[in-house]
């Protein structure tokens, strides 16, 4: 999530503030060599592709920091999250996947950058890649995965993303619902807010904000992502010297990039890039189809659409604008997204095969369902019950708009995951899209559809 920091610095660039500057900026770059005798890569696309890495870095918080923003226990020396930024050839666009840290994957053969063992391909966490073999492995694991080769390679920490948002003034960020996790103390009503580095943490890093988890996070993210770059280049920031020395140096404390993204290709990107505002660019996530794919030895990951995870990486490497892919729907309006919804279906009827029916209508329709239908206590059930906990109403009635004649029953205790007891008097699915273009597992949003209006 640190990621977004790291384009911050492309975007500064932009002002063309002088050689002098820019030299100084590239001297204070830790270097990293993430493409060492990598060989049977991806053939070149056009444009750009940038893979930035948050990594955790709270070791380098200090302690009254990390008590404040609940920043505790021990660093992972894994990656938060990870991005593939493409920036098209014309220097008009900037697309921004993110790639869930819990995905599924499988690593090239590989020497183990702690203990030197020498191991062959095997599953894992996407972020647990940079714990076993560093940047280059998580490089090499990214483009296996996608066949988009990746041209730069950007890690930032916890430190720079706060002195950052700090420099530039704080970043406003709306929200229609109240956002409350008490593990990262992100505690914000309903509205516009202007974060400081620290609460721009929290609002980045909660996770149980609601049933989304990680997906959620990675929306939140991207909607961060799109205020920041509005605020770099709204404010008049990018033209003031001085302060453009202040953000660079706040952003290159802990910047970690490969030896090729020096001085002289900030400069020409920033030069192309001096109109950049946030309707050039453009967010998505990895499309997922199977929630909970559970691997021996891993536990619980999330496994990619390979359809649609396909068609999205062939439009990076085509250089292709994600928002052509963006269907048009008539699908009915909901409050809550599918993919923010879990479901556990229960066959309530004596017909056969009708909840795995109904389970497969729901996950296509988005939802995130178990995938693993049980038949009710009660197999005489005549109307469909969507059953809820109080505290997921607003979820319980988009569930309930995708099942006509449906009815909702309020049961206490139930937690996040939403029952459906499917009965006779089901016909079909009807599809549905949430109201908020931000949210959704895999569309696609510009960023002006995101910051606050």
């Amino acid at each position: 999530m640190r990621a977004v920091t790291t384009l911050s610095v492309v975007v500064l660039a932009s002002a063309g503030i002088g050689h002098a500057v820019m030299t100084s900026l590239d001297a204070d770059i830790a270097r990293v060599d993430p493409f060492k005798d990598m060989k049977n890569r991806p053939q070149a696309g056009h444009g750009m592709n940038v893979l930035l890495v948050g990594t955790d870095g709270r070791d380098r918080i200090s302690e009254a920091q990390r008590r404040k923003y609940r920043l505790g226990g021990a660093p992972c020396h894994c990656t938060d999250t990870i991005m593939i930024v493409h920036i098209s050839a014309d220097r008009e666009r900037a697309s921004v996947v993110s790639l869930p840290r819990d995905s599924y994957a499988m690593t090239p053969a590989h020497v183990d950058a702690t203990t030197g063992e020498r191991h062959h391909g095997h599953p894992l966490k996407l972020n647990a890649a940079y714990a076993e073999g560093g940047p280059q492995l998580t490089v090499r694991t990214v483009e296996a995965m996608t066949r988009v080769k990746i041209d730069h390679y950007l890690e930032v920490d916890f430190t720079s993303f706060m002195k950052t948002v700090d420099v530039l003034g704080g970043v406003k960020v709306c929200t229609a619902e109240p956002l409350k996790d008490s593990y990262t103390g992100l505690d914000l009503p309903a509205g516009t807010h202007a974060l400081t580095g620290g609460e721009a943490l929290q609002y980045v890093r909660a996770r149980h904000v609601d049933g989304a988890s990680d997906l959620g996070r990675m929306q939140r993210q991207q909607r961060f992502l799109a205020a920041l770059v509005e605020r770099a280049t709204s404010s008049g920031i990018l033209l003031n010297p001085m302060k453009f020395r202040d953000v660079t140096r706040a952003v290159l404390g802990s910047v970690r990039a490969d030896k090729g993204f020096g001085t002289n290709e900030l400069l020409a990107l920033g030069r192309a890039m001096r109109n950049f505002s946030p309707s050039s660019s453009e967010f998505t996530t990895v499309p997922i189809g199977q929630m909970g794919y559970e691997v021996k030895g891993v536990g619980s990951t999330l496994k990619w659409d390979p359809a649609k995870s396909s068609r999205l990486f062939a439009a990076l490497r085509e250089d292709k604008p994600l928002t052509e892919h963006r269907q048009r729907s008539e699908a009915l309006m909901v409050d809550v997204a599918p993919q923010q919804i879990q479901v556990q279906v229960e066959n309530g009827t004596a017909t056969e095969g009708l909840g795995k029916r109904v389970d497969s209508a729901l996950a296509a329709t988005g939802f995130r369902t178990s995938r693993a239908p049980v038949n009710a206590a009660q197999r005489t059930v005549k109307r469909t019950v969507v059953a809820y906990d109080p505290g997921w109403d607003r979820s319980a009635k988009s569930l309930a708009a995708a099942l006509p004649g449906s009815e909702l029953r309020a049961v206490k205790g139930l937690g996040p995951t939403l029952k459906v007891i499917a009965g006779a008097d089901f016909e079909r699915v009807r599809k549905v899209r949430a109201v908020d273009p931000a949210q959704g597992e895999s569309g696609v949003v510009r960023g002006d559809e995101v910051v606050c209006k």
